[in-house]
């Protein structure tokens, strides 16, 4: 839930002073009505707080369309009914944000179905979003199907090898993982590995999810059946490249986690407006 006073930073980061357009030719208090419609097939994302941005500027707004359910061409989303100003004031800011958070949510959808096609691996998604957008990028990949991976620093315990750079050559790993897993009872000691022999070494030292950045599908596989075999188990993630071209190869070696950044970057879903007068 996106409180209003995050609306209302992006509709006064917009239009801080006015409209100097619709009101020089005087027409905000036109009474009009607008839609907002898929313009292609789409998982649309942040419907009621599009609407809610023509309700703070002073219109009304109806949603015809649910987040994270697909769908079809010349859907129409949202139907507003308002002064001019009011329209005019939100729908830019209404139609950019539905169309970027659709697009993630998209693109994520596409990850999930591939996957799903293929295993029963789950798709999540990192923190390497744009630096300030953390809940509209975790609302668009809900809505898409994935998870979050990794909410930030504090609330997951993930060893890359940057953290081991830091630690003395001859350091026990084993002894540093049982002493994560003693302080975070309540987190799972999660290592990133980059070669087979490395994560049966992370694994041997207490790993309970093995992270495999950047590896092939084989060598996943092969990762995968060596882990088969332990009590417990260690879970298996594949990070680094993932996407919608591979997620099903991915998925295919059994792997448990499939982590991407893949949807954050996806291009923008294309969302039409059209404005009438209310009489016409």
């Amino acid at each position: 839930m996106t409180p209003d006073h995050d609306l209302w930073k992006l509709l006064l980061d917009d239009c801080p002073y006015g409209d100097l357009t619709t009101e020089g030719l005087q027409i905000g208090d036109t009474a009009a009505r607008a839609t907002l419609t898929a313009r292609d097939a789409m998982i649309p994302c942040a419907l009621e707080e599009a609407a809610r941005l023509f309700v703070l500027a002073g219109a009304s707004a109806r949603v015809l369309a649910r987040d994270g359910v697909l769908v079809e061409p010349e859907t129409v989303l949202i139907e507003v009914e308002g002064p001019g100003r009011a329209i005019h004031a939100a729908y830019k800011v209404a139609q950019t944000l539905l169309e970027v958070l659709s697009g993630i949510s998209t693109a994520t959808r596409d990850i999930v179905n591939a996957a799903r096609s293929a295993g029963h691996a789950r798709v999540c998604c990192t923190r390497k979003h744009m630096p300030g957008i953390k809940s509209w990028a975790l609302q668009a990949i809900e809505a898409g199907g994935a998870t979050p991976h990794r909410l930030g620093l504090s609330d997951f315990v993930l060893v890359f090898d940057q953290h081991r750079a830091l630690l003395p050559a001859d350091a026990d790993l084993a002894a540093h993982f049982a002493r994560l897993a003693q302080m975070y009872p309540e987190r799972r000691v999660t290592a990133e590995a980059n070669s087979v022999e490395e994560a049966l070494a992370l694994a041997d030292a207490g790993a309970e999810i093995i992270q495999l950045d950047k590896m092939s599908p084989d060598a996943v596989a092969e990762v995968v059946r060596a882990m088969s075999i332990r009590v417990p188990r260690p879970l298996v993630s594949i990070a680094g490249g993932v996407n919608a071209t591979n997620a099903a190869a991915y998925a295919a070696t059994g792997a448990d986690i499939l982590v991407t950044s893949a949807p954050y970057y996806a291009p923008p879903r294309d969302v039409k407006v059209r404005i009438k007068r209310a009489s016409d």
